[in-house]
Parts: structure tokens; C-alpha cells; sequence
């Protein structure tokens, strides 16, 4: 799946009570997606932040298990984390990622949410466009979602993850792995 690309978007997001915020970023979500990123052999990783403390946060992340003691003392983590990529904006994602598309289609967004959208797409239509070889950024987001805004941009919006019980308030690590899951699986849960 080289052809997807992740991003785990900080600002635009809701807090509790829906207005927009930038959110912290989450050593632990770093961690899991990457190493999700590397397990499904998804292109890249992107941490999006505006905020500049954040950012180096993440590069201090990253060149610890890339570069400093942590690389020498777990070679396995190196290679997760070195799927991930620190960014300002979704834009900026996007403009790397479309210079790095030439002869395709462009980028294909895809937001993911918690609620309903009329008009969103199941996770087996989203396998299927993978497969037509589309450059993909799956966008993730942190606190209570991405904003309205963030979903409104996109191309498409994946159908939440329902299951049995009417609670629906996954952490984004844990919501990545299903959806990840969902879209790569050769026996895809339907």
C-alpha cells in the first residue's frame, strides 16, 4: 500500500465542546501509527502541527529512535519511526505529496470521523481505489475529530467504524489500526 499516505492532523480540530483547536501531540500515537505505517507498508507518515513546539517535539521523537540511542537499541522502532514526517499544514502534505505524483491523478484526500456523513464511502470502495494505484492521504484526527472544515475539503469522507454497542469514542491509534486493517485485509471484514 506505498500508494497511501497517513496523516495524523492536530489543528483543525474540536475539542469537547466543538470548538476548533490545535491539539498536543501524543508520543504514543506517534509510536503506534508509525509502526502501523511500517506493518501495512503504507508511503509515509505525516504529524501535522502548527504549532512549532509541537513540531520539534516529534523531530526530537523521531531522531532519538533514528539517529541517537534509540536507533542502536531497537533497530524495529528505527524503522517505524522512520516512516514519519513533521508538517506545518495539510497543505504542505499535500503539495509534497503532488510533486511526488507525476503521470497520477494528483492526491486523493480521505478524512476520517467518528459521526455520520451522507455520502461517505465504505472501507471496501476506498481498497478498491487503492488498487487503481491513486496516491492516497488518509487523514486522521486527534481530540474530538477534525473540523468541519478539514472534512469539507476532502475528497471523501470513510464511513465511521460501527460496532455493537452504541458507544463510539476510540482512540485515534486504535480507530488507525481497524480502518488500516479494513482497507489492506485480503479477507476484508464486510
Amino acid at each position: 500500500m506505498r500508494n497511501l499516505h497517513l496523516a495524523l492532523i492536530h489543528h483543525p480540530v474540536l475539542n469537547k465542546s466543538g470548538s476548533i483547536i490545535s491539539s498536543a501531540v501524543t508520543n504514543l500515537d506517534l509510536h503506534d501509527i508509525s509502526r502501523l505505517a511500517r506493518t501495512y507498508d503504507v508511503g509515509s507518515f505525516y504529524a501535522v502541527t502548527p504549532l512549532q513546539d509541537q513540531r520539534q517535539l516529534v523531530e526530537s521523537i523521531i531522531g532519538h529512535w533514528t539517529r541517537g540511542a534509540g536507533a542502536a537499541y531497537n533497530p524495529k522502532r528505527k524503522q517505524a519511526l522512520e516512516r514519519i514526517f513533521v508538517r506545518e499544514t495539510i497543505e504542505e502534505v499535500l503539495a509534497e505529496l503532488s510533486a511526488g505524483a507525476a503521470g497520477r491523478a494528483g492526491v486523493l484526500t480521505v478524512a476520517t470521523s467518528a459521526r455520520r456523513h451522507d455520502g461517505s464511502i465504505s472501507h471496501d470502495r476506498l481498497r478498491r481505489m487503492l488498487r487503481e494505484d491513486r496516491l492516497c492521504l488518509l487523514m486522521f484526527g486527534t481530540a474530538w475529530g477534525l473540523a468541519d472544515s478539514a472534512l469539507e475539503a476532502a475528497d471523501y469522507i470513510l464511513a465511521p467504524i460501527r460496532a455493537s454497542a452504541d458507544y463510539n469514542h476510540l482512540s485515534v491509534r486504535s480507530a488507525a489500526a481497524i480502518i488500516l486493517d479494513r482497507i489492506a485485509s485480503i479477507d476484508p471484514v464486510r
